[in-house]
């Protein structure tokens, strides 16, 4: 056990890497057009969808194809240089930003769609490949995918497997992990392996569940077979207006135990209706409304009659008061309009915002919008509030003008107080946006010191010189300093890692 290497993970900012040979030996393998170098082209890479911090890589790189990849890798595991991994850059955890000196890898060129085989509903796509292209690609058959975040337009199938991200339909279909089959990955050294099997239970590890949701720390993943659904026979969407955030959250605890399973629960508060209002130019909600919920349920035809019947009659219970009813795909997509636009229409107002992704119990949502509501009032700041209420992933937008001095400051703050509300409440700190560099100061706080050391000995097997991806996930005195309570208890006895093996 001694005799493990140490974690180069952090504090590598005293290295100096020979950036002109990486340089020189990627261009002797890799397309001129695949290679960049210039200022103002890296600048493009400063920032993923979290805005607020920007850090602008040294080199990168956009490889087209696996065999690729695999030489790229292999180059910075010669050379000892880190990596790191993006995709479309939608991501809003700062999980692809390059906070320390290492390459940067994008994979957005990788954009085929490798085979289709209906007779199993299943489809590999490689990581570039944009989330709503593989529902297009079969919707023709019959199928659809069903994962679907806000920012499915745009986002990559690589960013969702890096983040194990969910979407409007995961209270019913479940987040990525749910549908992703198997993985073709370059791990950390250059080598390509597969994870997983096509077969929906295999007699092995399961480590493809163990590289999803690892946020580009364990490699990178060239090649994904995804699960595809049957369209349902029928389906329908409510939208219920309510005159408090409370009355709503009250709205999903009841349908939540009358045992009906929505294919999709979500909540927009006041805020979020008046700026979708304003953004088309007509009340596509209720002005005067506190919240709206948002009901798809699918199925057998009778199956969702029944269920709309029941969700619509808890509503009342729960204080609502118009509702309307969606059958048709034109009238469903209009009510879904606004919920989809949500973040892009606040926008118009506020010219930054801080997106937080706390998960709570459902039983706790009306407890714990009230107490945003009080920490929004405490902090001067207006949070907005769109969220997968079924499974209390917690979306609360913190709106602000990056002129104002000292506001960075005050909003990190506010971040905060949400994320150890959710805490207190027995939730977790992230549903679906990942930790990243945003949220690892929480890390701590959520798992105990054991816990801890058991992701560094998983990390270490993947990549034993903590090359991919280095300073994410973990908190560090470096990047957290005194919030980390935990991290000086570490060098524990039996089954925990040596100090030489730890770098926190």
């Amino acid at each position: 056990m001694t005799n493990l290497p140490r974690l180069q993970l952090f504090g590598t900012s005293s290295v100096n890497y020979d950036w002109p040979a990486l340089e020189r030996e990627l261009r002797g393998f890799l397309p001129s057009k695949s290679v960049v170098a210039k200022r103002q082209e890296l600048l493009s890479y400063d920032c993923d969808g979290l805005t607020m911090d920007r850090h602008m890589p040294r080199l990168a790189v956009l490889p087209e194809t696996a065999e690729q990849v695999a030489q790229i890798l292999a180059c910075c595991h010669r050379q000892g240089i880190p990596f790191v991994a993006r995709g479309s850059g939608t991501g809003l955890s700062g999980g692809a930003l390059v906070e320390q000196e290492a390459l940067l890898v994008v994979t957005s060129r990788m954009r085929r769609i490798l085979e289709i085989d209906l007779e199993n509903q299943t489809i590999t796509v490689e990581p570039g490949v944009i989330n709503s292209w593989v529902s297009r690609a079969v919707v023709g058959d019959g199928f659809y995918y069903a994962p679907d975040p806000s920012s499915q337009v745009v986002c990559s199938i690589g960013g969702n497997v890096a983040e194990n991200s969910g979407g409007v339909h995961c209270l019913k279909y479940g987040v990525t992990s749910n549908h992703v089959l198997s993985l073709d990955v370059v791990l950390p050294n250059g080598t390509p392996t597969r994870l997983g099997t096509s077969l929906c239970d295999a007699a092995e590890l399961d480590l493809r569940g163990v590289f999803i949701g690892s946020e580009g720390t364990l490699g990178i993943a060239t090649a994904i077979t995804l699960r595809l659904l049957r369209a349902p026979d029928a389906v329908g969407v409510l939208l219920a207006d309510f005159p408090s955030m409370q009355a709503a959250g009250e709205a999903v605890r009841l349908i939540t135990r009358a045992g009906v399973l929505p294919a999709g629960l979500e909540i927009m508060d006041q805020t979020c209706i008046e700026a979708v209002n304003e953004a088309f130019g007509e009340e596509e909600y209720p002005p005067e409304a506190g919240a709206v919920l948002l009901i798809e349920l699918d199925g057998q035809e009778q199956e969702v009659k029944q269920a709309v019947t029941v969700s619509t009659a808890l509503c009342r219970e729960a204080g609502a008061g118009a509702i309307r009813e969606a059958w048709s795909e034109e009238d469903r997509a209009r009510l879904w309009k606004g919920r989809k636009s949500a973040i892009s229409a606040l926008g118009r107002q506020y010219p930054s915002y801080y997106l937080q992704d706390g998960v709570v119990p459902r039983t706790a949502l009306p407890r714990v919008l009230e107490a945003i509501d009080q920490l929004s009032a405490e902090h001067g700041l207006v949070v907005a509030n769109v969220f997968h209420a079924g499974d209390g992933n917690l979306h609360p937008l913190i709106l602000y003008r990056a002129s104002e001095q000292g506001v960075n400051e005050r909003v990190k703050a506010l971040g905060g107080a949400i994320m150890n509300l959710c805490l207190e409440v027995g939730g977790s700190i992230s549903g679906e946006h990942g930790v990243g560099s945003d949220k690892r100061c929480y890390l701590d706080q959520m798992f105990s010191a054991d816990d801890l050391v058991s992701m560094q000995w998983v990390r270490l097997a993947f990549d034993p010189l903590g090359r991919a991806n280095p300073g994410k996930i973990f908190p560090t005195p470096q990047s957290c300093g005194e919030s980390m309570r935990r991290s000086v208890q570490l060098q524990a006895e039996g089954q925990s890692l040596p100090a030489e093996a730890i770098v926190y």
